[in-house]
């Protein structure tokens, strides 16, 4: 019975968090521009470069929903577009963060980075460059 609560209960904690997940926006310091879906695409599968890229962990909801939105890429498939680049040396993947509060704090010190983080994670210290709706 205990078991079956507890599957029951993780089942609920990821669909809201996936739910959570789905209200996405791309941030950048106060003075940035705003960024269209595709520019943040090609940043963020290394087409293009010019901006310092922050990301969340692979283990966080959030990195496969920004993804997914972003670019129709999965996990596994960005990985392999990243591992490439390293080994080719054209690049360098996006600065790996523990969590939202520390990629809005990056962002908002540094005019030449963004993240992503949840809608409601978004204070005056960060402007919205792109709305994932």
């Amino acid at each position: 019975m205990k078991k079956t609560l507890y599957i029951v209960a993780l089942g609920q904690l990821l669909l809201a968090a996936a739910a959570h997940a789905d209200d996405l926006v791309v941030i950048g310091n106060a003075a940035s521009s705003p960024l269209t879906k595709e520019q943040v695409s090609d940043l963020y599968l290394g087409k293009s470069q010019g901006m310092k890229l922050l990301d969340q962990p692979a283990a966080a909801p959030i990195k496969a929903a920004f993804y997914q939105q972003v670019s129709g890429h999965d996990l596994s498939q960005v990985k392999a577009t990243w591992s490439r680049l390293i080994f080719t040396g054209k690049a360098q993947p996006p600065k790996e963060l523990p969590d939202s509060a520390a990629v809005k704090k990056a962002v908002a010190a540094d005019a030449k980075t963004i993240g992503y983080v949840e809608k409601g994670a978004v204070d005056g210290s960060v402007k919205v460059l792109l709305d994932l709706k």
